[in-house]
């Protein structure tokens, strides 16, 4: 069995009604082989935007994400390709530190017609985290608070793709015992939310909780 940490970053948006591009990927294959988990590969792209071919200044500043890097980028289809490709024929779970990462997969495919089978096991380890800790939806742990709570050091630089997925498959490895993992398929999923996955409030423990502060500046 195969457990595929991942994490994405998007065009940072003021207006919450459109559909934020997806900007970079990164993945990280954990497997189970032998009775033990270890990181095995990883995956990381920058992807072409679709949507607003110009990112804007506060995208960069919150993701570190040039306008270059995105120019020299692949399509979102080419990406998607590959990364089915990348996850291989081995059954797996797909798991990311919170729901808006799936969310906007779903969104993206739709979008590029394209199928959604792929996306399959789908588990929330932030909402898994948080829930070992007495807290509840409402209460979510940031990723920093957590690996500290597990005294993990966070590696190299947040709203990074494929840092963030380094250090969530960081703390899944060490969580993993205690928790029991959803079998699921996007694809018979008959109703998902169609908001975007940007909040603008103070919420002081979600990943976008700083993203109050940088939407304050006009686009």
């Amino acid at each position: 069995m195969n457990y595929i940490v991942y994490d994405m970053e998007f065009t940072v948006l003021k207006n919450r009604q459109y559909l934020a591009d997806i900007l970079e990927i990164g993945a990280i294959k954990l497997s189970d082989e032998g009775g033990q988990l270890a990181m095995v590969d990883l995956f990381h792209t920058y992807v072409r935007p679709h949507t607003y071919k110009t990112i804007t200044p506060l995208t960069t500043e919150f993701t570190g994400i040039t306008q270059e890097q995105v120019n020299a980028a692949p399509a979102f289809q080419e990406v998607v390709s590959d990364f089915q490709v990348w996850l291989g024929d081995e059954p797996y779970y797909m798991c990311s530190w919170g729901p808006d990462d799936k969310q906007q997969f779903i969104r993206h495919c739709t979008l590029h017609n394209i199928g959604l089978n792929w996306i399959q096991n789908y588990n929330d380890i932030q909402l898994m985290f948080t829930r070992l800790q007495g807290g509840d939806h409402g209460q979510r742990w940031g990723l920093k608070r957590a690996l500290a709570e597990k005294e993990i050091s966070f590696f190299g630089n947040h709203h990074n793709a494929l840092d963030d997925a380094f250090n969530t498959a960081k703390l899944f490895t060490k969580i993993l015992p205690q928790l029991s993992l959803e079998q699921n398929n996007a694809a018979d999923e008959l109703r998902y939310t169609t908001s975007l996955v940007y909040s603008t409030g103070n919420e002081k423990n979600t990943p976008f909780g700083h993203l109050a502060e940088l939407l304050g500046t006009a686009i």
